[in-house]
């Protein structure tokens, strides 16, 4: 007889009672893990959102609802895109949570897996965005503009989204088209017992006329705190300062201490005169980001003040202080109405004593963007305002921008990605220079984070300062010399080089048989250039290295006219009636002749002056050699050489010569003027015929 087994009772209930309580533990491990997503705590979200995804028993049957909304750690949610309920089972929700906070903590290689997961295994349409984004982090250009390409021809895809990935792709391209600049620039990271000494450095910031000093945020042991039981340092943000010693070396990192530093987050400073401004927030209102201002006597700080609702919008968050060498603006980031869009670059006056007067502007386009403008720099001498941004075409997360500044119209121009290798695959911002752009510092997380937790690598304290090194600007002129006329070249043209600063001596070049030259110059050199060639007039030009502060090649061709074998004449030349003297109008004239034959100095000429047919002829050759004289005369009272002029009166005994209605050439006899019967036209005639003129003899 067979007998069926009955489990007792209480061995059933032993063994469902742990699976029971497994199940309740993993509710419980969600919880904790959303309640600390929520928190921006996503270290330890990560570490219940592992525990949870430890067992995959029935992770393809749990379901949960969710909301559809943008995620990202620099933009706000996306206010335009509907909330939309939908079912995904527990894994695909916890692979996606686990994306975002790998995301948040900066760790793209475990955030492009698990978004790579979400997006091919779930409805988060979104996760392809950010899969290409973390892609892009990672370098992997080709591989991420394949995604958006994806990603864009998705339904469902908000309009907002879409802008954001044909950006993207945009930035895709540059980064795969942008080359190593010719001049070697050096980005290494700063001492690692001064600036980077701490889990997080960034926001390097001169101090001072001489470039000698640097103040800078840093999270590190042995910073303001309250509270040893629930405060770490390590993870807190003070301000410090270092300064240049006696050998150029930066000393060690000076912690600015109470008042100015506080238990919370005090970062981003800037310095002018007995000021400092700075940012301040703390991590139970990571939103809450508003800008101070303290004032101090020889180090000594007096309470901070938070600046008013001129600069801190209730409501809203003002980062990123930085005050013009002249202390005359305060330029600042804010995500406050009146902008484009996300964080923008704003700019409010100071009055005497660096408070804020008057209404803030926004800088506006092209520098603003619908996304976000951060760490403003201005750069005195270039008149550049340095930024970051991840609203422009970047390599991935910010990059650093220049827009050159017009004082004169109030404008910026369109602004320059700094490319490679300033800029990186991730995050860059916090551009400094000295005065001529040869030393100066970035912030970047271009690097791996070297005190992240061992088991999950989490660390959003990775952001470094690096040093920028840029060697001296490199200058080089080149170009061809032409006939004005036919356009060919002029094999064998020289090229005179003038520096009116007389740091160089002059010297010359002699155009190849193609009529090319080439020559490299030196900074801070105000040249004037001179063409000649045998046959021609001379042209000239003007080129400056001056000021310049960027390598730069100079494109400059010269047109050469021809010297023709005739006379010239000079249009406008006027006398007193029946006399020599010169009327105003004519000196005016002559003063651009006098130009022309300084210019022309290697030319012998001859000043005519011609009379018309009226009058005694004896009289009329006499009147022409007074006023050919009295030209010269003056040339010579305004500097030409004597030796270069001749005067010669040619009275009636040279008509000119003009072309007429069928382009034929004609000369102005006086059989031709009467046979017109036009009283105006004959008179035209006669003034054409009562000219002033040069001819070239010879050339040297």
């Amino acid at each position: 007889m067979i007998r069926k087994f009955v489990w007792p009772a209480f061995l059933l209930l032993l063994i469902l009672l742990p699976a029971a309580d497994f199940a309740q533990s993993k509710k419980v491990w969600l919880y904790k893990a959303d309640e600390s997503f929520e928190k921006k705590d996503y270290a330890t979200a990560l570490r219940y959102y592992h525990m949870v995804l430890d067992d995959t028993l029935g992770m393809s049957t749990q379901v949960l609802p969710y909301e559809i909304t943008l995620s990202n750690q620099k933009i706000k949610k996306d206010s335009t895109q509907t909330p939309t309920e939908k079912t995904v089972s527990l894994a695909q929700y916890v692979n996606h949570q686990m994306a975002m906070c790998y995301r948040y903590t900066q760790d793209d290689e475990n955030a492009a897996f698990y978004f790579k997961q979400s997006a091919e295994s779930s409805n988060y349409t979104d996760d392809y965005y950010y899969y290409g984004l973390t892609l892009m982090y990672l370098g992997n250009y080709e591989e991420a503009q394949q995604v958006f390409d994806k990603y864009v021809g998705l339904e469902g895809v908000s309009e907002n989204m879409l802008k954001r990935a044909f950006r993207e792709i945009s930035g895709c391209r540059y980064a795969m088209e942008v080359q190593e600049p010719e001049e070697k620039i050096e980005v290494t990271l700063a001492d690692t017992t001064i600036f980077n000494k701490g889990t997080s450095s960034f926001a390097a910031m001169y101090w001072g006329d001489g470039f000698d000093k640097v103040i800078f945020t840093s999270a590190r042991d042995g910073g303001i705190i309250l509270d040893p039981e629930t405060q770490d340092s390590k993870y807190l943000c003070d301000l410090y300062w270092s300064e240049k010693g006696e050998n150029g070396e930066w000393t060690r990192a000076h912690n600015f201490g109470r008042p100015l530093n506080s238990a919370r987050h005090d970062a981003s400073g800037a310095i002018f005169n007995n000021y400092v401004y700075y940012t301040r927030w703390s991590d139970e209102s990571r939103n809450d980001k508003h800008i101070y201002l303290a004032r101090m006597i020889d180090m000594k700080f007096f309470e901070s003040l938070k600046l008013d609702s001129t600069v801190n919008m209730e409501g809203f968050q003002s980062i990123n202080p930085f005050v013009t060498a002249d202390g005359k603006w305060l330029y600042y980031s804010s995500n406050r109405p009146g902008g484009s869009g996300g964080f923008d670059i704003w700019r409010i006056e100071l009055d005497e004593v660096g408070s804020p007067k008057g209404e803030p502007y926004n800088v506006g386009e092209p520098l603003n963007s619908e996304y976000d403008e951060l760490s403003p720099f201005f750069h005195e001498k270039s008149s550049s305002l340095f930024f970051s941004s991840d609203g422009h075409a970047t390599m991935g997360g910010l990059d650093i921008f220049k827009s050159n500044y017009d004082p004169e119209s109030d404008f910026y121009e369109m602004p320059i990605n700094l490319g490679i290798p300033i800029n990186s695959a991730h995050d860059d911002s916090y551009y400094i220079t000295d005065e001529e752009m040869r030393y100066g510092f970035i912030t970047s997380n271009r690097s791996d984070c070297s005190d992240c937790d061992s088991l999950y690598k989490l660390c959003s304290h990775c952001y470094k300062i690096y040093n920028v090194m840029q060697p001296p600007p490199v200058f080089k002129i080149k170009g061809y010399v032409y006939d004005e006329v036919t356009e060919e070249v002029i094999p064998g043209a020289r090229i005179e080089f003038k520096d009116v600063s007389y740091q160089w001596e002059h010297f010359e070049l002699v155009a190849d048989e193609k009529g090319y030259y080439e020559h490299e110059l030196i900074p801070n050199l105000e040249l004037f250039l001179r063409s000649t060639a045998k046959g021609y007039f001379a042209d000239k030009a003007v080129v400056m290295t001056k000021g310049e502060l960027y390598s730069k090649v100079y494109r400059q061709d010269f047109y050469l006219e021809k010297i023709p074998e005739g006379e010239i004449t000079i249009e406008g030349i006027e006398y007193d009636f029946d006399s020599a003297n010169l009327r105003p109008v004519s000196m005016e004239i002559l003063d651009k002749l006098i130009e022309f034959l300084e210019l022309n100095h290697n030319l012998k000429v001859e000043i005519r002056s011609h009379t018309d047919e009226r009058g005694n002829d004896k009289y009329n050759m006499s009147l022409s050699e007074r006023r050919a004289q009295s030209v010269v005369d003056y040339l010579v009272a305004h500097g030409i050489p004597v030796e270069k002029l001749v005067a010669k009166g040619y009275g009636e005994t040279m008509p000119a010569e003009i072309k007429d209605e069928s382009g034929n050439v004609v000369t102005l006899t006086p059989q031709f003027i009467y046979s017109n019967p036009d009283k105006d036209k004959q008179e035209e005639y006669h003034q054409r015929n009562r000219r002033t003129a040069f001819f070239v003899l010879e050339e040297n």
